[in-house]
């Protein structure tokens, strides 16, 4: 495989510091209960708007937008910073792009925090460019996001490999006939992988790079 789709948050860097605590700061402004432990794990991954009405058990928009601006007033400042990158993962990055690979990072994090931290950890030196949602909300759905970054970029799905740590990933690339591999070191169980439709699941960076290998001698 030629063209590899890297999900962000969660198969890239963990992100949870700052994504947790932008969304307990968003809880207090509103006067909502703060999600437990478990609860805020999960929100690593999924679209923000989807995030908020799960957490705050509400489908009314307005209340949603609010609870974004919340979020985004600690995000914008400080918690897309609160930020590390995995283990062995710039290693893999590296190695993946000496060997001829395209790559890109497809997520459904807002394109203007996505940019900001590839930038920040120098991962711009190995991808060809970075897809994201807007702060609208538009191609947050990372199915419509993919296609989208399918059509611009005319790559082939059949030659392209999808690779993230939740569900959505999977779903995103079955929906668009491209192969999908899901990473155990971030959020996703194997199980919800799997159920997803991921071809392959890969434990550690170093694993990655032999499961796209196996890819190719198919």
């Amino acid at each position: 495989m030629k063209t590899l789709l890297f999900d962000l948050d969660g198969t890239l860097t963990d992100n949870y510091a700052g994504i947790s605590a932008s969304i307990r700061h968003a809880c207090v402004a509103l006067g909502h209960r703060v999600p437990d432990e478990a609860a805020l794990r999960g929100c690593v991954g999924p679209p923000l708007r989807r995030t908020f009405a799960r957490v705050l058990a509400v489908e009314d928009p307005e209340v949603i937008e609010r609870a974004i601006g919340h979020y985004r007033d600690r995000f914008a400042s400080i918690g897309w910073s609160e930020n590390e990158v995995y283990p062995g993962v710039a290693a893999m990055l590296g190695h993946l792009r000496a060997s001829g690979h395209r790559l890109y990072v497809c997520t459904a994090k807002p394109l203007v925090y996505a940019q900001r931290i590839v930038a920040h950890f120098g991962f711009d030196a190995w991808f060809m460019r970075v897809y994201g949602a807007d702060l609208a909300g538009h191609l947050d759905d990372k199915r419509d996001l993919l296609a989208h970054l399918i059509d611009r970029e005319a790559i082939d799905p059949a030659a392209a490999v999808m690779i993230g740590d939740r569900a959505h990933d999977m779903l995103a690339a079955k929906a668009n006939g491209v192969h999908a591999t899901g990473v155990l070191w971030g959020y996703g169980t194997e199980a919800e992988l799997l159920a997803a439709g991921a071809d392959a699941v890969a434990e550690t960076p170093a694993a990655l790079i032999d499961t796209l290998g196996r890819y190719n001698s198919a």
